[in-house]
């Protein structure tokens, strides 16, 4: 694992990447005691045809981070000892990256304060340190459809709150309402607003609804919502297959009545873990969207008939072949890590 200390007098120490093992830390550190702790989640990738080993998109994670950094009074390392700590940490794990398709080397760099001290107020220590693990789909349905339950109860983020930092409170706010969805047979809830009105994130992806077959809809991201780097990914691509893509605050109300009328489609999540998933079931106590893609009795009268998942598919094959080296990446969101291993 890739370690590196800050101190606020002698500022960041020496870089050092060593055995993975635990942390030792005092019991009055201030991420045990305020939460100052913040993360990313980012992939290595084996190429296909030339057994090089890459980044997807590592400058987006960088300024993610930066920017939670800030948000949480927190000391961030500069984007050299970032990349340049993950590229080296990845060259000397290099049999740890998978080569089979739909796999890689997760990475999840993390920053912590490790002052021992008992007061509200920013940490002057902390510790940034980066692990990995091979990894497979995130759904053990894959690329497969998932059932989704629209939380009515819990929140994830608030106005003017941690919504848009990938900080670990968020996620532990969370773990509740997962958890019951998942005892009730979903694989994550679609969480709303503080209004419980308006629709923002599916678990821990962005989400997009495909409106008509020919535009995408997908919530705006106005401090509540964290901002994905395949969201933006997904957004361009998207765009280059024609189809319109708006930003804005979406009423759950509205889906289930465009549902109804035959015009909602499709509806998938977008996220670094699985990349696309495309949403099978969207339900809640009152409503139950289906995507399989059969059209409602009034859409049959019609003659109406759908490709199911169709754009989740191709953007699935799309983003994995840019991944993997398979389709040219015309965007720059492939960085070099590091040469094939011998």
């Amino acid at each position: 694992m890739f370690i590196a200390d800050y101190n606020r007098s002698r500022g960041w120490g020496e870089p050092q990447i060593v055995p993975y093992g635990p942390l030792s830390l005092d019991p009055g550190s201030s991420v045990l005691h305020y939460g100052q702790a913040l993360f990313e989640g980012m992939k290595a990738f084996r190429q296909t045809t030339s057994g090089r080993t890459v980044l997807f998109n590592p400058d987006f994670n960088y300024l993610r981070m930066q920017q939670g950094a800030d948000r949480l009074c927190m000391e961030m390392p500069s984007k050299e000892t970032f990349i340049e700590g993950i590229r080296a940490l990845v060259e000397i794990d290099q049999s740890w990256v998978p080569t089979s398709r739909g796999s890689s080397l997760y990475l999840r760099p993390t920053l912590i304060g490790t002052e021992a001290f008992l007061g509200v107020r920013p940490s002057d220590e902390y510790r940034f340190f980066v692990i990995a693990s091979p990894v497979s789909s995130y759904y053990k349905e894959g690329l497969g459809p998932v059932k989704i339950w629209v939380e009515p109860e819990y929140v994830r983020a608030a106005p003017g709150g941690l919504g848009a930092t990938k900080a670990a409170a968020n996620y532990a706010g969370s773990l509740k309402a997962a958890y019951q969805a998942k005892q009730n047979g979903y694989a994550q809830v679609l969480w709303l607003d503080v209004t419980r009105q308006f629709v923002e994130e599916v678990g821990t992806m962005n989400v997009f609804f495909i409106i008509d077959g020919k535009e995408a809809h997908t919530p705006a991201l106005d401090g509540t919502i964290l901002p994905g780097g395949v969201r933006q990914v997904v957004i361009d691509l998207l765009k280059e297959m024609g189809l319109k893509v708006v930003e804005r605050k979406i009423p759950w109300k509205e889906l289930v009545d465009l549902k109804s009328q035959n015009k909602l489609t499709e509806a998938f999540g977008t996220g670094t873990a699985a990349v696309i998933s495309p949403i099978g079931e969207l339900t809640s106590a009152q409503f139950k969207l289906d995507f399989s893609g059969a059209p409602s009795d009034q859409g049959k009268d019609l003659g109406l008939s759908y490709e199911p998942f169709k754009y989740a598919k191709k953007l699935y094959e799309q983003i994995s072949g840019i991944q993997y080296g398979e389709i040219p990446d015309k965007h720059g969101w492939i960085t070099d890590c590091c040469a094939a291993a011998d």
